[in-house]
């Protein structure tokens, strides 16, 4: 499937005069919601931690992109570099209308065995981050008339998975603190979450490697058994999921406040 190729779902003016910025926008589900935005008329501001990567897609946007493209390196564990990273991103590239919260997910295992030090680094890129962040482009988005949060998060802040127990507790408060914030925000300005399913991403072979050590099942075997929970029988392609998260990007999205949106090829039994 290519998305990209087989036609474009959305307006390529749909974001015209929109500045997304777009954090773990590297690789994966990050840099397909790029590409998606950027295919949509917005100015895009990529962020993440590896300077090459974000350069390398950078110029492969701009080459079919109406709008501005930049990047910006920024370490979302080390939050007392964020307000500035942020002032720099308003004044070279202006307001931001569309914020994409993402990261790279905790590792696997049980939850006991976890320390109470493992959880910071991870709660630290994720909500802290994005609270922060959050807070310094609020009064933009407010002063624009205009503002789309969305965090990319799992499908396991609805049903936890076994032996991603850091995980699991991680997204349920990332959906919580979203939920909060959709009675608090303007009305200008919406707040949702995206919930990728087993998507075809590096994060994705990471966890079947780390299965695989685990449980000596083979690679063969640990697809099998996510596919049998999977009614399409397939991983998702991260262009779909990025096409749900531009959707809520949209001005038409304005009345889609506070949900969580599950793209797993319905493998979520909960309602």
């Amino acid at each position: 499937m290519d998305l990209l190729a087989d036609g474009f779902p959305f307006s390529k003016t749909a974001l015209y005069g929109k500045h997304a910025l777009v954090f773990g926008a590297s690789k994966g589900i990050g840099a397909a919601t790029a590409k998606m935005m950027a295919m949509a008329g917005a100015d895009v501001t990529l962020c993440a931690r590896n300077e090459d990567s974000l350069s390398e897609l950078t110029q492969e946007i701009a080459q079919y992109s109406s709008g501005k493209i930049s990047h910006y390196p920024i370490d979302l564990e080390k939050l007392s570099t964020i307000d500035e990273a942020i002032k720099t991103i308003l004044e070279n590239n202006g307001p931001v209308h569309i914020l994409i919260n993402n990261s790279g997910g905790p590792p696997g295992g049980p939850l006991l065995k976890n320390s109470v030090d493992d959880f910071h680094a991870p709660f630290t890129r994720h909500l802290h981050a994005a609270h922060q962040i959050t807070k310094l482009l609020v009064p933009g988005m407010e002063a624009a008339g205009y503002g789309r949060i969305i965090q990319i998060i799992s499908t396991s802040a609805k049903e936890p998975i076994p032996n991603l127990g850091l995980s699991n507790t991680l997204r349920g408060a990332m959906a919580s603190w979203a939920k909060s914030l959709s009675r608090e925000l303007h009305p200008c300005i919406t707040i949702n979450n995206v919930l990728p399913g087993f998507t075809d991403t590096d994060r994705l072979s990471s966890l079947a490697d780390s299965i695989n050590k685990k449980t000596g099942k083979s690679h063969a075997e640990i697809h099998d058994d996510w596919m049998n929970q999977v009614p399409i029988e397939r991983l998702v392609d991260p262009l779909e999921t990025a096409a749900a998260v531009t959707y809520l990007a949209l001005p038409v999205a304005g009345a889609i406040r506070g949900v969580s949106l599950a793209v797993d090829g319905g493998r979520l039994r909960s309602i």
